[in-house]
């Protein structure tokens, strides 16, 4: 796409730390807004969006003063914005749905933050980086796995509820979601899953997406028989983990750190941050 193109014609890399940013007044034109100060109004509802995501603002926000050329031939500070991708994604989103650049952005930004979050190779990352990816994979699938348990039948909280202890049943050798919590000695509020390392993640994500696969392909109706499905998913992980020499998962460590705690403590983790310090002197 050509507007694909330019978004990565006008983007900056500093040379010495090879931080990625763009500046406002150089989008402006591209998101189609003629005016600064509604441009303006659009960077500070992406500001309030990232502060109600739990993120600093000012770590993808950077305000700099930029010297332009006058037609007389001499120079004018204009103030500005330097942006992360991160940023760039969330004017997109802020911007007026009905331009069609607009969805276009959205569309870029959402893709390279995404990669820039995970990296280009999964196993560069460390293992806390690790835990936030896979987790952040099983909130998305846990969704969908939801959607296909209710076409197959699962209404109600409660049939839900059950339906999740067959597949924890299965992977964890008869142990309920209630027995796994004990386990791992954990406070009523907290959730299991906060609580794994990226091993014990990736195994209930591989029962996940393979237990929505299989309700939608085989067309599964009928509460027993989506529970029954869910059970022998977590059953064929976990003897596949036993056939390769694995540790079964209840037998995991338990982190010290949940993944709430290591969100707060990563707050870049969305998009490598900005400050002065990263932007070429004007």
């Amino acid at each position: 796409m050509e507007t694909i193109t330019t978004f990565e014609e006008v983007k900056h890399v500093n040379p010495k730390s090879g931080v990625e940013y763009w500046l406002a007044r150089e989008l402006q034109p591209l998101f189609e807004y003629a005016e600064w100060r509604n441009f303006v109004s659009v960077i500070e509802k992406a500001k309030e969006a990232c502060k109600n995501a739990g993120i600093e603002p000012s770590l993808h926000f950077v305000d700099v003063n930029k010297s332009y050329k006058m037609p007389n031939g001499g120079l004018r500070e204009i103030g500005d914005t330097a942006l992360t991708r991160y940023a760039c994604y969330l004017v997109a989103q802020n911007g007026d749905p009905s331009k069609e650049v607009i969805a276009k952005a959205q569309t870029y930004f959402a893709i390279q933050t995404r990669r820039q979050e995970l990296t280009e190779q999964f196993h560069e990352l460390s293992e806390d980086e690790r835990r936030l990816a896979v987790r952040a994979e099983l909130s998305t699938h846990n969704i969908k796995l939801a959607d296909a348990a209710h076409n197959a039948g699962v209404i109600d909280p409660l049939d839900y509820a059950i339906f999740q202890n067959e597949g924890y049943k299965g992977l964890y050798g008869g142990l309920t979601a209630k027995d796994i919590h004990a386990r791992k000695k954990l406070k009523k509020s907290q959730q299991i899953l906060d609580h794994m390392g990226s091993t014990e993640l990736a195994a209930n994500l591989f029962r996940t997406t393979q237990t929505e696969e299989k309700l939608r392909r085989e067309d599964i109706k009928g509460k027993m028989n989506a529970n029954a499905a869910h059970f022998e998913v977590g059953s064929k992980v976990r003897q596949t983990i036993k056939d390769l020499g694995g540790t079964m998962p209840e037998n995991l460590p338990t982190p010290d750190k949940s993944v709430k705690q290591l969100k707060k403590g990563h707050q870049k983790q969305l998009g490598q941050g900005l400050d002065k310090n990263d932007l070429p002197d004007n």
